[in-house]
């Protein structure tokens, strides 16, 4: 076996991974599934929600089993784990755990966005006691608690899971919102005065287990089980994240990020996450709009704008001829929008003057000849990116955050010349 790797048990198994391997990420392997709800593979172990305990016993000590947190524990040879599937003590202290949490956790399920899609659900469902025991009244805070624009925080059914503060602050690099307060009265919010304003905050809402923070245009419109829904990719800039459409009643209501490890790791930017609601606005053009004899633009039905517009262009090229006719393109159209448009342009007119460049003033040959690379690719450990463009937080949002990881994780060079 190789030097930089493990082998232990784990509920009778006998698995081998890499050194620095979490408990829990090896379990994973072996298809075992532990109880979680800090735990995230993109975030620093935490071991906050303490759901994960495991017994854990040693080579040096194998009749002295200990619990330990299998999200904060590495590997080490010889290791003996035993999960809730063969440890009653795993299985209490989940179950002990849970009944913790659920002390003062509201139990309003049926008005809760993250109803059917909730952890905490499935895991007490799955792991917890039961039934409960206390009888005494849960406690009750002003809500909902705007911490951005965007995003409001339902105070009494945090578990202080701690996801939503280290993405904020190792992923996004914006620390805006943290622990405050101590014991009994610790809560999750901002500085008062200082608000949320990071341009990824919705991404605390898709990882939060509990469903303390919602997105402001989702509460309360929806159920899981009422979406249908179907995968895509975010189309508000080039970097092409997955996501996934949601929608009921024929009208789009979420946008969910899917973790493709080439591209955007489950991230999504604000601005892509969002801008579903411009599918819906009232300010959005639903109809061709034609000048009538004052130049005003007034609605008008399809067959009569498609007829003006084809006559505006056979009177051009009876003047001029197709030399004397361009098209410049939307450089932010689909593929299927570019070549319908060029197909028009050179197939059927018989022009060669088009262009849709972005206006980075590059020629296109400089830009062909370069060879062709993924993110993952540029971002390979202990390499260097050299950044050509404007500022790409602005432009390319999660793309600055694979290169906020690469630089700060992967001691990959970025080099910006904008």
């Amino acid at each position: 076996m190789a030097d930089d790797q493990v082998s232990l048990t784990i509920d009778g198994q006998q698995v081998t991974v890499p050194k620095g391997t979490l408990v829990i990420r090896a379990a994973e392997q072996l298809r075992i599934t532990i109880p979680r709800f800090c735990d995230h593979p993109l975030l620093a172990p935490a071991g906050a929600c303490r759901q994960c305990f495991v017994d854990i016993a040693l080579a040096r000590a194998p009749d002295q089993p200990r619990q330990m947190t299998s999200c904060t524990t590495e590997v080490a040879e010889g290791m003996v784990v035993n999960t809730h599937l063969t440890s009653d003590a795993a299985r209490a202290s989940q179950e002990a755990q849970l009944e913790f949490l659920l002390i003062n956790h509201p139990l309003d399920c049926p008005v809760c966005d993250k109803g059917g899609e909730c952890p905490l659900q499935d895991q007490t469902m799955s792991y917890g006691p039961g039934e409960s025991r206390f009888v005494e009244e849960k406690r009750h805070f002003e809500k909902p608690i705007p911490v951005s624009d965007l995003v409001l925080l339902d105070r009494e059914r945090c578990i202080l899971c701690d996801r939503c503060t280290r993405f904020a602050k190792e992923v996004a690099g914006d620390p805006l919102i943290h622990f405050m307060d101590r014991g009994n009265e610790t809560q999750v919010n901002t500085f008062p005065g200082h608000p949320f304003a990071s341009y990824f905050s919705g991404n605390t809402v898709q990882i939060c287990p509990v469903g303390a923070l919602t997105a402001v245009p989702y509460r309360f419109k929806a159920r899981p089980w009422d979406l249908d829904e179907v995968e895509s990719t975010c189309t508000s800039c080039s970097f092409g994240c997955r996501i996934v459409v949601q929608s009921s009643r024929n009208q789009v209501l979420r946008y969910v990020g899917v973790d493709s490890d080439a591209v955007n790791w489950g991230w999504m930017c604000d601005k892509g996450r969002f801008d579903f609601e411009a599918v819906n606005s009232d300010d959005r053009l639903r109809e061709p709009l034609v000048r009538d004899e004052g130049l005003t633009l007034k609605p008008a039905a399809w067959n009569d704008a498609l007829r003006r517009a084809a006559a505006a262009i056979r009177d051009g090229l009876e003047r001029t001829g197709p030399a004397g006719f361009a098209v410049v393109g939307g450089a932010r159209l689909t593929n299927e929008d570019q070549y319908a448009w060029s197909k028009l342009t050179k197939g059927l007119i018989g022009s060669d003057n088009i262009d849709a460049q972005v206006g980075d003033g590059l020629p296109a040959e400089a830009v062909l000849g370069l060879p062709r690379a993924t993110i993952d690719d540029a971002c390979r450990p202990g390499g260097t990116v050299l950044l050509l463009g404007p500022d790409v937080k602005e432009e390319l949002s999660v793309l600055y955050l694979r290169l906020r990881h690469a630089a700060i994780n992967d001691h990959v060079t970025i080099i910006e010349i904008s």
